[in-house]
């Protein structure tokens, strides 16, 4: 079988993070990728990050791969009418300018559709498409900060802290990618497309659609933990005499394994201590008697008696212990490819695995315009002349 979404065209509008990962997450998996970027200095991405020989950034470079790379000026007429005009031939727009920002170019959804009905046309923002909010420019900080997920992030009784990775913009992508997916199963019943309304803002209230939960719930609001859990208890790190642990206990069947495993059977009957719920109402009391057990052992000798005895525990890796680790370096998840101006370089491969039409890292990230001229002819079926009097005009860069 061949990559299982061939044959699907997507015009990517998107710069930055959010909207580019969405885009390579459908582009492993076979889609054609038309990153558009407007002229000079393209996406602001590609001056993120590392300089790589060649010019290059690890960022733009890491995010971009199997994809085409073409430069078009969407502020002139030729540039529109070009986009325009690929819209009748594709499937899906993705964008994630500020909101108004296509429409004021006489791009939107509404104009698109009306050049092909069944595009679906996704539109990821900070905010949403409407709102008292909707015109705030908003980067992936300030929607961890406004959607409460700082608040909720660092260490007890201290600041809320930003997640290590952008993951509003990280959760906005995977979302626009399975609304894309969607959007197209129902397209394939109704024979209509639709616009998709992604908001960085929803995608991180969803993640933390359980602690609104218990908000609502208790009244209680609630604070950084470190890396402990209020719904679970013994969830969290430990110290030992080498490196830190990572426990986490989510039974009661785990946790009378557990205390015998650790040398304290004892623990197990205690009443202040035999279920979750005892357990989070003495929670200091706990903790501190764990913690001083995990200090007579090493990390290592510690996770020899825990994982025989089925105990969920696990190193607090770096990322060069990361990259180097056994069960990573098994499953293939880093690949290397050749870049024609970066030279070798080693990405994170394709995370979803399946068995008969795997989604690949195929080809590098493509420098600015790479492929204009190519998909120019094999998208609009343009000449060589007509694609030079376009790059007369302007429209091309």
């Amino acid at each position: 079988m061949g990559l299982p979404l061939e044959g699907l065209k997507v015009l990517d509008l998107s710069h930055a993070l959010a909207g580019p990962f969405c885009s390579t997450m459908l582009a492993d998996y076979g889609a054609q990728v038309i990153k558009i970027e407007p002229p000079v200095h393209g996406d602001i991405a590609r001056a993120w990050g590392t300089p790589l020989p060649g010019g290059e950034t690890d960022y733009f470079v890491g995010l971009h791969r199997n994809k085409q790379g073409i430069v078009l000026d969407l502020k002139t007429p030729e540039g529109k009418e070009t986009f325009l005009r690929m819209v009748e031939c594709c499937d899906v727009v993705l964008e994630n300018f500020r909101t108004g920002t296509l429409e004021r170019l006489g791009l939107d959804y509404e104009t698109a559709r009306k050049r092909n009905p069944g595009i679906i046309y996704c539109s990821i923002s900070g905010f949403g498409q409407d709102g008292p909010y909707r015109d705030r420019p908003a980067l992936d900080l300030i929607l961890q900060a406004e959607s409460g997920m700082i608040s909720g992030t660092g260490e007890a009784g201290g600041h809320g802290v930003r997640a290590g990775v952008s993951i509003a913009d990280l959760t906005a992508g995977m979302n626009a990618a399975f609304g894309i997916m969607v959007a197209l199963r129902a397209k394939e019943v109704s024979g209509v497309g639709q616009a998709i309304d992604v908001s960085m803002m929803e995608g991180q209230l969803s993640l933390l659609g359980i602690m609104i939960g218990s908000y609502f719930s208790t009244g209680e609001i609630p604070v950084p933990m470190g890396t402990g859990y209020k719904a679970l208890l013994p969830y969290q790190t430990f110290r030992t005499k080498t490196r830190d642990l990572a426990l986490a206990v989510g039974s009661e069947k785990l946790w009378r394994a557990f205390c015998p495993t650790i040398g304290c059977p004892e623990l197990a009957d205690d009443v202040r201590f035999r279920t979750n719920s005892d357990r989070n109402q003495h929670r200091k009391e706990l903790i501190d008697r764990l913690q001083a057990v995990f200090l007579t052992r090493s990390f290592e000798e510690w996770e020899v008696l825990l994982v025989q005895a089925g105990i969920p525990i696990g190193a607090i890796n770096n990322i060069a212990q990361v990259v180097e680790h056994p069960q990573v370096k098994a499953r293939g998840s880093i690949v290397e490819m050749d870049h024609p101006r970066a030279g070798k370089v080693r990405v994170v491969g394709v995370p979803i695995r399946f068995s008969e039409t795997p989604g690949s890292v195929r080809t590098p990230s493509p420098a600015l315009g790479e492929h204009t001229d190519v998909v120019l002819r094999e998208v609009l079926g343009l000449r060589a002349d007509e694609i030079e009097a376009l790059r007369v005009t302007g429209a091309l860069g």
